[in-house]
């Protein structure tokens, strides 16, 4: 193995206590650590940059060892909740039949505004996840049934550099409980929704923020990845900005801190309280494989007039497409630097419709101060608040709008017109902090 090649492993095995550095709890799969990085991928540029998706592949190999009671693995190698089936809308003769097959109903998720319900089944005691997908198929052919799959953030944060007395604080308990209680809506007020890791809401960027939380039974399972994703979107102080800080932000924790977290009846759960609250776009900074379940539930969002914005990935230029940003009509978002490259382990293809930032950038970390955050994870969310901005409620002629819009004020970066690379161009340049005054004061 070139030696270049061993040293982006060996940084993708000190993943863990690179996000120990942020002092969160960690998102169940570790992302490509920001330290070094720039330089390790250019150093891999002329050779196999297709091998970048065997990076989180490891992270996935890791999770599975570590959990092998309840995480499994597809035939492609992708982690799914071991001894689930998800079955979609399945008929009374199909349950009944499954039923009498061993399946156990474990639970079931509802949309109802979309007709859309997810039931998760328990497999037979010593039957493999493999074939008891295979046996639900069989008998019910007309059916439509998959793997629950878990999803992953795409990107990493870089903590653990700012001096303890340069970060900002709340100016009491107090202040910094008000800061996690969601507060009245506002009319007109606009609204963006959010499916990620859980949210440290007592940082001082969300001081003045509006944030409605959902998942976890209540309780608050704060983490690194969603923090920073939502400062993005809201967060505000005298030397941080998000895109959109007086926006009101609807956040669901699809993990709560565990290694099956962001599965996806978790997605669908969390859709479906955002289709409830009637929040008209929903940012998505997570990867996967393609899976029929949260395909089906997302198109029949966006027919609905939702948007969906996903970041597109870093497993590399040449690797297969990923999940949701790959689903049609997903707004997929790919990143660059402060030189406006893109970034080398970004995803290309159809599925890119925006560049943002996503390198050389600034966001809350876990310790109510800053850290430098690099991936496609951290771009998604300007794209997603720049299209909220004039969104009030799902509707498709204004969600095809707005996506027009913004299309129009983009910065063409790669060949004229749109292309696999940058998409329609580069938007929300001028929202990008750059990490440097933050961390290293």
């Amino acid at each position: 193995m070139p030696g270049s090649m061993r040293h982006i492993l060996a940084l993708t095995m000190a993943a863990t206590s690179a996000t120990a550095q942020v002092r969160l709890p960690a998102i169940p799969l570790p992302t490509l650590p920001v330290q070094g990085l720039s330089q390790t991928l250019n150093q891999v540029q002329s050779q196999s940059l297709d091998q970048l998706s065997d990076l989180r592949h490891l992270a996935i190999s890791r999770l599975i060892r570590a959990n092998r009671q309840i995480v499994d693995e597809d035939p492609n190698g992708d982690p799914i909740v071991r001894d689930e089936v998800l079955g979609l809308s399945p008929a009374d003769a199909a349950l009944e039949g499954a039923r009498s097959r061993g399946f156990l109903i474990d639970r079931e998720q509802i949309i109802d505004p979309m007709n859309i319900r997810l039931v998760v089944f328990k497999a037979p005691q010593n039957m493999s996840t493999k074939k008891a997908l295979r046996m639900l198929r069989e008998a019910d052919p007309g059916g439509s049934y998959d793997y629950n799959h878990i999803y992953s953030g795409g990107g990493a944060i870089q903590g653990g550099t700012e001096p303890r007395g340069d970060r900002e604080t709340a100016a009491s308990a107090g202040d910094a409980a008000a800061a996690s209680a969601p507060t009245e809506v506002s009319r007109g007020r606009t609204r963006i929704g959010l499916l990620d890791t859980g949210i440290d809401a007592t940082h001082p960027v969300f001081r003045e923020s509006a944030i409605h939380a959902w998942g976890c039974g209540n309780r608050t399972v704060a983490a690194a990845h969603g923090t920073a994703v939502a400062s993005l979107l809201i967060g505000q102080s005298e030397r941080f900005h998000g895109v959109q800080p007086a926006a009101e932000l609807y956040a669901a924790d699809v993990y709560c801190g565990r290694p099956t977290g962001g599965a996806v009846d978790a997605l669908v759960a969390a859709f479906g309280w955002l289709v409830q609250e009637k929040v008209p776009v929903i940012n998505v900074s997570l990867v996967g494989p393609k899976n029929a379940m949260l395909e089906r539930v997302i198109g029949s969002l966006i027919a609905g007039g939702y948007i969906i914005v996903a970041a597109v990935g870093n497993d590399g230029p040449a690797a297969p497409p990923l999940y949701p940003a790959s689903y049609p009509n997903v707004v997929g978002v790919t990143a660059v630097d402060a030189q406006r490259h893109v970034l080398i382990e970004a995803a290309r293809g159809p599925q890119v419709m925006f560049a943002s930032p996503g390198a050389d950038l600034a966001a809350a970390d876990s310790e109510h101060g800053y850290a430098a955050v690099r991936g496609t994870s951290f771009a998604a969310p300007f794209v997603a608040a720049l299209l909220a901005k004039n969104i009030a409620l799902p509707n498709a002629t204004d969600a095809s709008a707005a996506v027009d819009a913004l299309a129009k004020t983009a910065i063409d970066l790669g060949p004229p017109g749109r292309d696999l690379t940058y998409g329609f161009g580069l938007v929300g340049a001028d929202y990008r902090i750059d990490p440097a005054p933050l961390i290293h004061r």
